[in-house]
């Protein structure tokens, strides 16, 4: 089913059976992250909240990437591995180099095929349907989520913030949760490594303010194509198109030339002035603790527009798993044919939830050559955000990286700490509140695969003890029927 905008989606989730409606009142100011998160951990459907005490005519829809399932039909797949068969496509036909003339004519549909999925500029859409400017604007008539106890205020979690290199004007399209400061401003929390705190750092220098359009409550594609980490100048909205299998629509926005998705359900229009910080925070954040409280810009909304009887999108982060435990994961997916493309001896790359994205990366390779596994951390670190992650774990390539209680125990017996562990320096993730200063630590990077002679290791290595099959087989039966299922093999 074509999912144009957020309504679609919820349209589906509602004929799939993931769609709860809770018609109970329940306020945006804890109860609804204390219902999310308690259905998310159950495994519980997507939730629309549709009668918020504070705002009884908005709804607020959550949980609705929070399942595998879920989150792989949000994007157009019926599965994680699906979709890594899609984007696999894309890398190699990205990747193709004709050599010859017939060559480049063959190419022709590919790239018309690539083409179709570039954003197409459109005079209106649904998102302006209802123009607030001025004394008009006022935020706190969004249900906007005061998520947990100590948190400063209520946060915009789910933005797809937009914002151009005054220099190129190439659009960039990310997710940076926002805090609600009063009834026209909010703080817009830029990490020094992001995107968008790129081009603020560009208008600081020019010394002129920077406009900002954010938009809530857009389709699947657009949503998640703003949490996924491209390359620097990657527009996020080619990105939504090959996801959505065609053209995002995007109209200009009516008080500045930023464009934003035209099916967006609100948004929220105004400029950052780079001379300006206010204090933001603390946040229950990803990581299941509270991000410390520090000085960040302040977002002013001199516009708000939005769709008659808009759906106000949010999400819950926190201890995991959380809803975007699951966005996570899909991100590692789409990830993996890039690295492999990169790096062909991998075999498969885990992040286990409990990591919280950056703090665990598991990755099975085919060792050929003495210190194969170092030069895949060192490669890792070298690659986009993924130079955040705190701990690599390089195992050989017939392991499960999915199987954690075989997977601990083989790591477990194959290391020496002295020998195999490669400790380095280097970015780490902001909201690491462990690291010796905000943004720069140590990580370590951990040889769990098979030694090599060339390596140093003149020892013998053992072989993993196994069942003789014949006797599995001759035993079965008696396994069976004292109601054992497994065989030990």
């Amino acid at each position: 089913m074509p999912l144009n905008d957020l309504r679609d989606w919820i349209a589906a989730l509602d004929a799939k059976g993931e769609l709860a409606r809770v018609k109970e009142p329940v306020s945006c100011k804890l109860e609804i992250t204390a219902i999310a998160d308690a259905a998310v951990k159950a495994g519980g459907p997507a939730l629309l909240f549709e009668n918020v005490v504070e705002t009884p005519d908005i709804p607020v829809l959550i949980n609705a990437y929070a399942s595998e399932k879920r989150m792989a039909e949000a994007i157009g797949s019926e599965s994680f591995s699906g979709l890594e068969s899609r984007v696999r496509e894309w890398v190699d036909l990205l990747d193709e180099q004709p050599q010859g003339f017939i060559d480049k004519i063959k190419m022709l549909p590919k790239l018309n095929q690539v083409a179709k999925f570039f954003p197409k500029s459109v005079k209106s859409g649904p998102c302006q349907e209802n123009v607030l400017k001025g004394e008009q604007v006022d935020l706190g008539k969004f249900p906007v989520l005061t998520c947990w106890p100590g948190d400063g205020g209520p946060f915009f979690t789910l933005p797809c913030v937009f914002t151009h290199d005054p220099e190129t004007g190439i659009r960039n399209c990310g997710m940076y949760r926002m805090q609600v400061f009063d009834r026209n401003t909010t703080g817009m929390h830029w990490h020094i490594h992001k995107h968008g705190r790129a081009h603020f750092d560009l208008y600081a220098k020019a010394g002129g303010r920077m406009p900002i359009s954010v938009a809530v409550g857009c389709d699947p594609a657009v949503t998640f194509s703003a949490a996924f980490p491209l390359p620097d100048g990657f527009d996020e909205m080619l990105t939504a198109g090959f996801l959505r299998g065609r053209p995002v629509e995007m109209v200009e926005c009516i008080t500045s030339d930023v464009e934003v998705p035209a099916t967006a359900e609100i948004v929220l229009e105004g400029y950052v002035d780079p001379s300006e910080r206010r204090r933001e925070g603390p946040f229950g954040d990803h990581t299941g603790f509270y991000s410390i409280e520090d000085d960040y810009p302040v977002f002013h909304v001199t516009c708000v527009t939005h769709r008659s009887q808009p759906v106000y999108h949010a999400t819950v982060v926190g201890k995991p798993v959380m809803e975007d435990c699951w966005i996570g994961r899909a991100v590692a997916h789409l990830l993996k044919p890039v690295l492999q493309r990169m790096m062909p001896e991998i075999v498969d790359i885990y992040l286990p939830f409990e990591g919280v994205f950056h703090n665990l990366m598991f990755i099975s390779i085919d060792k050929r050559y003495a210190g194969h596994a170092r030069k895949i951390m060192h490669a890792v670190w070298g690659f986009g955000q993924a130079m955040f992650t705190k701990v690599l774990v390089v195992v050989d390539k017939e392991v499960d990286l999915r199987d954690i209680p075989t997977l601990a125990w083989k790591v477990l017996n194959h290391i020496d700490p002295q020998r195999d562990f490669e400790f380095a320096m280097g970015p780490i993730d902001v909201l690491d509140h462990a690291s010796r200063a905000p943004g720069y630590g140590s990580k370590v990077g951990i040889d769990a695969t098979r030694k090599l002679p060339e390596e140093g290791f003149t020892r013998e290595w053992p072989e993993e003890i196994r069942m003789d099959a014949e006797v599995l087989e001759k035993v079965g039966p008696i396994l069976r029927a004292i109601g054992i299922k497994g065989d030990n093999r």
